[in-house]
């Protein structure tokens, strides 16, 4: 017995040994032909003057971006969102408990960070007032009361895939928020959660275009007919690229996606830069009373502020024309980038980001005493609490994120949105890749984080001393400035329907 065991341990023994030596010839004869290849190619240098070696070079750089969320960067380091948003998100998501201790990772001494001023008596829990809805387009047969400030902002079908979606439309209705469908017109996915819909129409009309590519009536009716569909969007521009439209790759146009946008199947779908039938004020005032007059519900535009004389041309053009003429909402979107795949010159330089053109249409709206006609919502890397609260103390009724509710969705921030091989199944059409995101555990997730949002937001303007955060305004913040000292908001952006007296001391100070 004992031979026969010391017999089947020299078999195994010789066996690993094979095994081992045949390896190491395959590996040998792989570095050989990889070694030939790359002293013999002239299109890479790094390779050719070391072969072989060289390879790793772009081993490291493509790892590079999901080694440094890991095991280099700080908490609040990274970009476009860091580790310590993107954490707040998760457990907020998760409906954790999201206290932190020993103080905070955060710097508050760069110049522009926001300084929410406390009050010595903050509101009592039994004083505050739960959030309230807001009327959007008073002049339509069909105006939206809105029940919440912070929304889902516009990502199409096509671009998320359908778990993703489903998931997103079950979440808003759970949290009693709207879903912006984003360019890509509206889904069956969009309407099979029962959530409130923001239609969006874009540059190319999708969904709502006839074979020609022009704005259907017949299709903004079928679109209107849905009781889900509360109000329609006019994109003008977006934050991602500001000047260029939406970009959604061949390998993402399914036959579906082909079907619901009106497009050929299996070819690039690129938007044009802007609507054809738009080049002026008037032309898209006109196009907006037309889709409002077709639909019956409100409608308002999207779009990033660069040169900003154009807003001040729109309300003196909608004086004379009359107030019912104008639009619902602006939704003011932030050149700093967003969710679509775009060229890296217009995500990276171009529009103001939020937190100029904000408090800068705002006081526009303001000086034509149309603030309170046209609803004014923002959107743009705004997905903590700080940051939406800032939103609205600064002038905005509804803030509306994209890329915080991905994070609720369980986005890891792998930067691959636009090469249909997102990790988490959140932005691919690769059917084993979707299969690790659950829409009815998901849906939970992005409704616990709209909840969690809505009630720190309430716990920050609970602490400067308002029932609701609607009723914070810019006295309810300071601004870091280059000295570190900070000043008033409401004194660095002054409205301008102040008093002289009050404009005179602003000047002063600054």
């Amino acid at each position: 017995m004992e031979t026969l065991s010391n017999e089947f341990v020299m078999k195994g023994l010789s066996f690993l040994s094979t095994l081992f030596v045949t390896a190491i010839g395959i590996g040998v004869f792989i570095i050989v032909i990889l070694f030939i290849i790359d002293v013999t190619q002239t299109k890479d240098a790094v390779r050719k003057n070391y072969p072989v070696l060289g390879r790793f070079r772009y081993l490291f750089s493509t790892l590079g971006e999901f080694f440094r969320q890991y095991f280099f960067a700080m908490d609040r380091e990274e970009m476009p969102f860091n580790r310590a948003e993107r954490e707040w998100i998760d457990r907020a998501a998760k409906n954790h408990d999201n206290t932190i201790a020993f103080g905070s990772t955060k710097s508050l001494t760069p110049a522009g960070t926001p300084i929410f001023v406390n009050c010595p008596f903050p509101t009592l829990d039994e004083d505050a007032v739960e959030m309230q809805a807001l009327e959007i387009g008073p002049y339509c047969r069909q105006p939206y009361n809105a029940p919440s400030f912070f929304n889902i902002s516009g990502m199409s079908y096509g671009a998320l895939s359908t778990p993703a979606v489903r998931a997103l439309s079950n979440g808003a209705r759970m949290a009693g928020c709207w879903m912006n469908t984003g360019e890509g017109g509206l889904s069956p996915y969009h309407l099979e959660g029962g959530a409130d819909i923001v239609m969006q129409i874009g540059t190319a009309k999708y969904g709502v275009r006839d074979k020609e590519g022009n704005l259907s009536d017949e299709k903004l009716k079928q679109v209107a007919m849905h009781e889900q569909v509360k109000m329609f969007e006019l994109k003008m521009s977006q934050g991602a690229k500001p000047g260029k439209g939406g970009i959604l790759p061949a390998v993402k146009v399914t036959a579906e996606i082909a079907a619901i946008r009106g497009i050929p199947e299996g070819e690039d779908s690129i938007s044009p830069n802007r609507h054809l039938e738009i080049d002026s004020i008037d032309e898209m005032l006109d196009m907006i009373s037309h889709i409002r007059e077709v639909t019956g519900k409100p409608v308002g535009f999207k779009a990033v502020v660069g040169a900003f004389d154009w807003v001040e041309t729109m309300c003196e053009e909608i004086h004379k024309r009359g107030i019912e003429s104008a639009p619902d909402f602006f939704t003011i979107d932030s050149g700093d980038g967003g969710t679509g795949a775009a060229p890296m010159p217009l995500m990276d330089n171009v529009g103001l980001t939020v937190k100029e053109s904000l408090p800068l249409v705002s006081d526009i709206l303001h000086k034509y005493n149309l603030r309170d006609r046209i609803k004014i919502i923002t959107s743009g890397k705004l997905v903590t609490p700080s940051e939406v609260a800032w939103a609205i103390a600064s002038g905005a009724d509804f803030v509306t994120s994209a890329r915080g509710f991905m994070f609720s969705l369980g986005c890891i921030q792998a930067l691959k949105c636009n090469k249909n091989t997102c990790p988490t199944g959140i932005t691919t059409h690769n059917k084993h890749l979707q299969k690790g995101l659950n829409p009815a555990d998901k849906a939970v997730k992005v409704a616990n984080y709209c909840h969690n949002m809505v009630h720190e937001v309430q716990v920050i303007s609970h602490s400067c001393g308002v029932s609701r955060p609607r009723l914070m305004g810019r006295k309810h913040i300071r601004i870091v400035q280059d000295s570190g000292k900070s000043i008033p908001m409401d004194v660095l952006y002054p409205r301008p329907d102040i008093l002289p007296d009050y404009v005179e001391k602003t000047q002063k100070i600054a």
